[in-house]
């Protein structure tokens, strides 16, 4: 592999806004201001504790992309003492930067710290999603103690609110805040669904509360139509190829119900999507699998987080491949039913979470055709590819498989807030291969920070399914301090007859298409760095002549973009990231995301053979 150094990049101001999609509807974010008498105390810079905070939510403000829903309500500001004192000082709508600054900068610090009551006011203040949608509502508290009035609780208030939707979580900013204050704020924001950020002076308050509001404006953007799972096969819902969104609880299975033929392959997955950073354990997994009536399972596959920093979005697919020989118990044309499990331990988030499905099928080859071998090696596309050296253009990543960014091959710049996963997305067709790798930063260290996080990456087919763990070959985790950190990643080459082999990252490369890629920051890096995002850039190359079919001796496609040309760069956004002329650690430890696939029954124990005339499944 050539030796990755990145020059050196200026960074813009960190008060630049992201260019996101525009917000899902119900989505909305409300900033809960403590203004109780301990903010007119010193920040121990020669301001205020109050004036640091008006600083703050300014260029958290400046921060947030155009017309998301943000308002602001504040507590202890109107009377020296009383419960009661919270009122809603900028209503929650389309973002309006000079009326929120406008809105801080009249807050005079006066009374008590009513915590509790303040934010069951603050979720009543944000947008309801209409019926049917998936929004994000976020709550972010900004306090430099704990609470005076102590009913109500503002734990047991956090983990009411939580529970009663997976939609809502409530993250926490704590300013010089130590011993009991701080643990009722971190209890807060766990019983919440949401991260504490501790702030220990002014300048780390405007960097942890740029990152809890760019965090929440940068949801994964979901698409689908309405569907409501059961849990039993009795009364599953009928569906068509298509995408869906329903949720899921802890522990709880989903059955949908689908007529397949006796021929056509069927994809199926399941994409969760918890709230950022919400608590989850190593082993907390999302199973995907393919009943037969009274046969039993054809296939599953289960994917699990693989780390407890914070929860992330986890997708599981699983596929029906009929066998070469038609006679397997899961060949067979008939009902079928997809069925979704989350499993959570103890101490796990207990919300539903929203959950986009995506079944698709595919139908036979022409009768005749004999496909191509497969091609379950890595060959070129190994650890030791050549990657692309050029200079690094600025890209944004999407929210998630539906806004993935297009990329071409080529090098990538982009940022990334802790506990976010950016995605991409890569055009791959037949005999090519995906490679890439992630680097994570040089940046500049919190003071006496000795914290570790994790950068991970995964690749997904274009029906979705994870096929970047257990590779033997790539390590889809890496430890990251704040110093270089890289990542290597890829694909076996895409080869329809890749169907019967009997490896779980080579099976669902089977298909041309857009394969995304993932790259996820752990939320622990948020006490790592001092910049509010880290920079990141990705080597992308697709290596092989694109075929122009699956069949064997398919023609060679011409005027493939060559690797290492990062083609146009309109609508690409510039901003900080903290590059220092990093050179590329070779660091790859641990997991993420794991995938397992288990094959049950006798029905997919495949042998590989040669393809013959005909071969029509």
């Amino acid at each position: 592999m050539a030796a990755a150094v990145l020059p050196v990049v200026a960074a813009l101001p960190a008060t630049a806004a992201p260019r996101v999609a525009p917000a899902a509807d119900g989505s909305g974010l409300v900033m809960v201001l403590d203004s109780s008498g301990s903010m007119a105390g010193s920040d121990g810079a020669g301001s205020t504790r109050i004036a640091a905070a008006r600083r703050a939510v300014g260029t958290l403000v400046d921060g947030l992309p155009e017309g998301y829903p943000t308002g602001l309500r504040v507590y202890g500001a109107d009377k020296p003492k009383g419960c009661d004192d919270t009122r809603l000082a900028q209503p929650v709508a389309p973002l309006d930067r000079d009326g929120l600054k406008k809105a801080v900068a009249g807050v005079r610090p006066k009374g008590d710290t009513p915590i509790g009551l303040s934010l069951t006011k603050a979720a009543q203040d944000l947008p309801k999603p209409a019926a049917g949608g998936v929004g994000k509502r976020t709550i972010v508290l900004i306090s430099d103690g704990e609470d005076t009035c102590h009913t109500p609780s503002p734990c047991q208030i956090a983990s009411q609110l939580a529970t009663s939707g997976g939609d809502l979580h409530i993250d926490v900013v704590g300013f010089q805040v130590a011993g009991s204050a701080r643990a009722q704020l971190e209890c807060i924001a766990k019983s919440g669904n949401g991260q504490y950020y501790d702030a220990p002076d002014a300048r780390s308050l405007t960097r942890q509360l740029q990152r809890a509001g760019q965090l929440s404006a940068s949801g994964y953007r979901f698409q689908g139509k309405q569907v409501r799972g059961t849990d039993d096969r009795t009364g599953a819902p009928v569906i068509a190829p298509g995408q869906y969104l329903d949720s899921i609880g802890p522990n709880e299975k989903r059955y949908y119900a689908v007529d397949l033929d006796a021929a056509s392959a069927a994809d199926f997955s399941a994409t969760v999507v918890p709230p950022s950073g919400a608590a989850i354990d190593y082993l907390d997994t999302l199973r995907t699998q393919i009943v037969r009536d009274k046969d039993g399972s054809c296939e599953s596959s289960t994917a699990l987080f693989g780390q407890r920093e914070g929860a992330t979005p986890l997708t599981s697919g699983v596929s029906r491949i009929p066998t070469q020989s038609g006679t397997g118990t899961c060949d067979k044309a008939g009902r079928y039913w997809l069925v979704v499990e989350r499993h959570a331990d103890t101490g796990s988030d207990a919300a539903r979470w929203p959950m986009e499905l995506m079944f698709h099928v595919e139908h036979q080859l022409a009768k005749g055709t004999t496909p191509a071998q497969s091609s379950p090696e890595y060959g070129a596309g190994g650890k030791n590819a050549e990657l692309p050296t050029t200079a690094p253009k600025d890209v944004t990543g999407g929210t998630g498989f539906n806004d993935a960014r297009p990329l071409g091959p080529g090098v990538w710049r982009d940022q990334i807030l802790p506990a976010q996963t950016l995605w991409y997305k890569v055009p791959v067709s037949w005999g090519q291969q995906l490679r890439y790798n992630v680097e994570f930063a040089n940046e500049p260290r919190s003071e006496a920070s000795s914290h570790t996080s994790f950068g991970s990456t995964q690749v997904y087919t274009p029906f979705r399914a994870p096929v970047g763990s257990g590779t033997g070959v790539f390590n889809p985790q890496v430890p990251y301090n704040g110093r270089p950190a890289s990542l290597s990643m890829g694909t076996v080459p895409v080869s329809w007859t890749n169907r019967y082999e009997t490896h779980p990252n080579v099976i669902p490369v089977h298909a041309k298409g857009d394969f995304y890629i993932a790259v996820t920051l752990g939320a622990r890096a948020a006490q790592v760095a001092q910049d509010p995002r880290i920079g990141v850039v990705l080597r992308v190359a697709v290596l092989g002549r694109a075929k122009a079919g699956p069949e064997a001796g398919a023609a060679a496609i011409k005027g493939q973009t060559p690797d290492g040309d990062s083609g146009p760069t309109t609508d690409s956004a510039t901003g900080s990231g903290g590059w220092s002329g990093l050179r590329v650690a070779g660091v790859s430890v641990g997991v993420v995301g794991v995938l397992m696939l288990a094959g049950l029954g006798t029905a997919y124990a495949r042998a590989r053979r040669k393809p013959v005339p005909g071969d029509a499944r």
